[in-house]
């Protein structure tokens, strides 16, 4: 069994405040680092005990250099840093994958359910849409995901996306870490993630991982609304983009990988 596993750190246990996301503020960065680190060495594990022979990591969040290898399983494999890819957060997934885990994963843009709440970019993205529908990075990456056959089996993160996935697939396996009320969080113990993410991940990859596919639309009617209108303006050129208004985008196309390569070149 070859398992793909997307981190970032949003989601994780305790985690409040942009400086505890952010390398330049290492005092309280790194409390958050060593638990995401352990947050995806639980999953890891977990999935080698359920008979993983191929355990892939993308470290996605910001610099995608977060990991403390040397606290992960042997067998994994780590994806460092951001190729430019049009995948993003999922760099290197394919058809050869039986399963996909998120991570860290956190509420999407505008939600209040995360105090830090955001679509890709939280300093220049106000949302994105698909047919209508706001999308968070666990929806963006898991249809992904399903473009290649691969299914979504489990997610870790806030509450809020925690409900999210399960209006998209009520089959797929999740652990809320932590609660937003405001500008605060509602956490529970560390150690208690950490098991309850074991215990998940080995319940999901015991099930039936097809029933994890996200079903993906066959006309795809995409947007992003930026913050700032020049950014608009710039990715309305791209080729088939539309200026919406003067802060959104549109782009319409029927092949899900469309979607991800307007995104790696609109922002």
């Amino acid at each position: 069994m070859k398992v793909y596993i997307s981190a970032d750190i949003e989601g994780i246990t305790g985690i409040g405040h942009w400086n505890e996301t952010d390398k330049s503020f290492p005092n309280e960065y790194s409390q958050f680092q060593k638990q995401m680190t352990a947050e995806v060495a639980a999953a890891a594990e977990a999935a080698i005990q359920a008979g993983a022979t191929q355990v892939y990591i993308k470290d996605a969040h910001d610099s995608g250099r977060n990991l403390i290898l040397e606290n992960l399983p042997e067998l994994v494999k780590v994806i460092r840093g951001w190729a430019g890819h049009p995948l993003s957060m999922v760099q290197e997934l394919d058809d050869s994958f039986d399963a996909i885990m998120f991570i860290g994963y956190h509420s999407r843009a505008g939600q209040n359910t995360n105090t830090l709440a955001h679509t890709m970019s939280s300093s220049r993205i106000a949302r994105m849409t698909l047919n209508g529908k706001d999308m968070s990075e666990f929806y963006l990456h898991g249809l992904a995901a399903s473009y290649y056959g691969v299914p979504s089996v489990f997610l870790s993160g806030d509450e809020g996306l925690c409900n999210e996935v399960h209006e998209h697939n009520s089959s797929i396996q999740t652990v809320a870490t932590i609660r937003g009320e405001g500008s605060s969080v509602i956490s529970q113990h560390p150690a208690v993630s950490i098991r309850m993410i074991h215990q998940g991940v080995g319940k999901a990859l015991s099930g039936n991982l097809k029933q994890g596919l996200l079903e993906i639309p066959k006309h795809l009617e995409y947007s992003i609304e930026f913050k700032k209108h020049e950014e608009a303006y710039r990715a309305g050129f791209y080729p088939g983009a539309v200026l919406l208004d003067p802060l959104t985008v549109g782009f319409k196309t029927d092949d899900y990988f469309e979607v991800m390569r307007f995104n790696l070149f609109a922002y």
